[in-house]
């Protein structure tokens, strides 16, 4: 048993040395995040989006950004269990890819379904008011992919960045909720459900970390005033 422990931890070492130190994994991340768009631009080059084009280019971008938003997620969980450290130089890549398949499945649902007029997308919402729930996801992300540079973390400071960019908790339960809602009219949830379940998980996740960080806290604070 120890040797399978020994030999699974220089693995795990290894694949941490030539992918997250590695010094081109990022630019490989960054490549890979663009192969969901180079796939739809090829399938619609090459007329392959089946009978509705317009529907699989919405839905497609909005499912990746939607995934891209729960990755983004994930990678504090995954740091906190693996140790990895690494995984944060990712996350801001991967929230801004969220928000550019967030920005492109809200412009072809504007141009490809509305004709890009904004009286049609007024009754649209009165008609289908999951719509909404998508554009309120994706105007809470505006502020996010607008503070996520360095000169905008110094302008705001540590702590009141940290406390804007907890709207991504938010946009993460409004977009499941955008995209479980959707379904629903379909009457097909299951994919809905799973989202749901890794979103809850996530959260979950941070819920229990904070609740044994404040419990820490609390253990100290007595000890402290006793020394």
């Amino acid at each position: 048993m120890k040797d399978f422990f020994r030999i699974t931890a220089r693995a795990a070492a290894w694949l941490r040395r030539v992918t997250l130190q590695a010094r081109g994994f990022k630019p490989v991340v960054f490549a890979a995040c663009l192969v969901p768009l180079g796939t739809l631009v090829w399938r619609a080059l090459t007329v392959q989006l089946g009978a509705n084009p317009e529907q699989t280019l919405i839905w497609t971008t909005g499912l990746w950004a939607l995934r891209f938003l729960l990755i983004t997620l994930a990678i504090t969980p995954l740091r906190g269990v693996t140790g990895w450290t690494e995984l944060a130089r990712l996350r801001r890549m991967l929230g801004l890819f969220a928000f550019a398949y967030a920005l492109l499945h809200f412009t072809c649902y504007l141009g490809l379904v509305n004709g890009f007029s904004l009286d049609a997308v007024a009754k649209d919402v009165v008609k289908h008011p999951f719509v909404l729930a998508g554009m309120t996801a994706l105007t809470l992300m505006l502020p996010l992919a607008a503070t996520s540079t360095n000169s905008m973390i110094k302008r705001l400071g540590a702590a009141r960045w940290k406390a804007l960019h907890k709207l991504i908790y938010v946009v993460g339960v409004v977009a499941v909720f955008h995209y479980w809602w959707g379904k629903l009219a379909k009457n097909n949830t299951a994919d809905p459900k799973i989202y749901a379940a890794i979103l809850a998980t996530l959260l979950a996740w941070r819920l229990v970390r904070a609740w044994q960080g404040r419990r820490r806290q609390g253990r100290r604070q007595p000890a402290n005033a006793r020394a």
